[in-house]
């Protein structure tokens, strides 16, 4: 493709991104693209455009030699990477949004570009408008990318928002973000963290060349944050968000996980409220560099998938340098977490796992501690997940193995043991 050659689009999908898209289309007329056909399940569901330009057949448009490009925007995993799989063979560029299915089919996805040549874009499948994967992408050299951490799901920001600032009940906010369309009907993938974590794995993808997939990550949501929690939070002086956190470690690896974090108040990311989403970046000589904006709803993830269908016109792709180009990094799991956990039975704690406990309160209902524990009894253990207990890191979690013979150390001073 060239700068000067029309792009002509098969879309799949017609909801809240792909109506998006055509609206979007419909005023940039500078960008030389068309939607060709649209393929959609329900031929029978009203819609806001002419009828003909719709079809319920996907060969229509993947064995239509015309149409050069194929925009992906459905919410099934497996339908998505078999229109993704024939398009790329059929020598069409792709953009897609479905997070879901790139994270679980990244392998593939990546072994499809060598053997065809195209172009696989997907910059609105993680924090929509916020163009964090091509800053990834061209930005920011391996060696010199020291820590990301984001906000990157909105329904769960908007309600842990809810909760501190209107100071509503977990359910209460819940409702009221699918109410107003940021949460869907079955929250599942947004609260217990589903849809967090496979973003998380295309963005590591593109910061640090790790191939990985959810299973391999250690990560939840907010579904066991209570009121509770959050008042703790205000009386701390933080306040929570789920939290996405790559770091790279002293010995080269990468220590990843989603989580529920603590997060001072001049924190970047305690300015990131409702659905939007933020990412801050640390660099070796950028220093810190924050992005901020909607991460989903139709015009922002449209905008996304605009700018990829742009960047087409110049034969733009990925070079996954940090993946082809540089030694990849590979995740640990050696590390250790300052944690706070909220629990009702304390019999239910398994105190011999943490390194020590540095606050405990034992009230007559809720009771809590904060303690340091390796991450590895995280991974190994899910008792953190179970019997109400509520789990949530706390500002600068993670410590290695330096830091923690120092605090070791600074401990016993302070407890007069030499």
């Amino acid at each position: 493709m060239t700068a000067h050659q029309r792009l002509t689009i098969g879309l799949f999908g017609f909801g809240v991104v792909g109506e998006g898209l055509y609206k979007v289309l419909q005023q940039t007329s500078s960008l030389n693209a068309t939607i060709k056909k649209v393929c959609i399940k329900d031929a029978n569901k009203k819609r806001n455009a002419p009828a003909e330009l719709f079809t319920t057949d996907k060969d229509e448009l993947l064995n239509d030699e015309t149409i050069n490009v194929i925009v992906e925007v459905i919410n099934e995993s497996e339908p998505a990477f078999q229109i993704i799989s024939k398009a790329l063979t059929n020598k069409k560029a792709v953009v897609s949004a479905s997070k879901k299915m790139i994270a679980e089919h990244l392998p593939e996805i990546l072994k499809l570009q060598e053997q065809t040549g195209m172009p696989f874009l997907c910059e609105s499948s993680a924090c929509a408008s916020i163009p964090v994967i091509r800053n990834l992408e061209e930005y920011y050299d391996n060696d010199l990318l020291h820590s990301l951490r984001a906000i990157i799901n909105g329904s769960t920001n908007y309600i842990l928002t809810k909760m501190f600032e209107n100071k509503l009940d977990f359910k209460t906010a819940l409702l009221q973000a699918q109410q107003l369309g940021f949460a869907e009907a079955d929250p599942t993938l947004d609260v217990d963290g589903w849809d967090a974590v496979n973003k998380w794995v295309i963005l590591l993808c593109h910061a640090y060349g790790i191939i990985t997939s959810s299973k391999e990550i250690l990560f939840t949501g907010i579904q066991n944050i209570n009121e509770s929690d959050a008042n703790v939070g205000r009386e701390k002086n933080y306040e929570i968000r789920l939290v996405a956190q790559a770091k790279k470690l002293l010995n080269g690896k990468i220590a990843a996980f989603v989580f529920p974090q603590f997060v001072n108040h001049e924190d970047h990311l305690a300015f990131v409220k409702n659905e939007y989403n933020g990412v801050v970046i640390e660099s070796s000589f950028a220093d810190k560099q924050f992005f901020y904006g909607k991460g989903a709803g139709s015009f922002p993830t449209a905008s996304a998938v605009l700018s990829d269908i742009s960047a087409l016109r110049y034969e733009y792709r990925y070079e996954y340098k940090k993946l082809y180009h540089h030694t990849p990094n590979q995740l640990t799991n050696d590390f250790y977490v300052r944690v706070y956990v909220s629990f009702d039975e304390w019999n239910l704690i398994p105190r011999e796992k943490f390194e020590w406990i540095e606050e405990w309160h034992a009230q007559e209902g809720r009771k809590y501690l904060i303690a340091v524990i390796h991450f590895n009894h995280l991974a190994e253990d899910d008792w953190w997940k179970k019997n109400n207990t509520s789990l949530i890191l706390t500002p600068d979690p993670i410590i290695e193995d330096i830091e923690l013979r120092k605090l070791k150390k600074k401990s016993l001073e302070l407890a007069g043991i030499s």
